[in-house]
């Protein structure tokens, strides 16, 4: 078994700014050069997350959406006594969205669905260069 590790950043938006990154992640995998096997994409970052959705304006806006709804940016959170950053929230959410996704691959090609891709969601409260960590194991 072969790991490889590749690293990059994006840039973000903040306040739940959803990127694509699927493209990158099947870039790391190509470069690889491995054939099959599993890539882990984690982020390094406690207000940021990843996950798959179907990249298109109407289901980010409804992703955005649900967030907002279920954690709201201005209720009165602990942690934005504590330090006041005002970003509780941002860490609320990426806890449920969580810092990692693990997808296959066979034939050198990700085994996402059709209308799957993979996103970086950033919700902390301004821009942010982030860290996206693709480790790659396979033969």
């Amino acid at each position: 078994m072969t790991v490889v590790t590749r690293e990059w950043r994006v840039a973000t938006q903040g306040h739940t700014h959803v990127v694509d990154i699927t493209d990158q992640v099947r870039r790391a995998v190509a470069e690889s050069g491995l054939q099959h096997g599993i890539v882990t994409v984690f982020v390094p970052h406690s207000t940021c997350g990843v996950s798959t959705i179907e990249y298109e304006p109407g289901c980010i806006q409804d992703l955005q959406d649900l967030f907002a709804r279920w954690i709201p940016e201005n209720r009165p959170y602990a942690h934005n006594r504590r330090w006041g950053d005002g970003n509780g929230h941002a860490h609320l959410r990426a806890t449920l969205l969580g810092p990692s996704l693990t997808v296959p691959f066979v034939d050198g090609r990700l085994q996402l669905g059709t209308w799957q891709q993979i996103i970086l969601v950033d919700f902390d409260v301004r821009p942010r260069q982030r860290r996206v960590i693709c480790q790659i194991l396979g033969e």
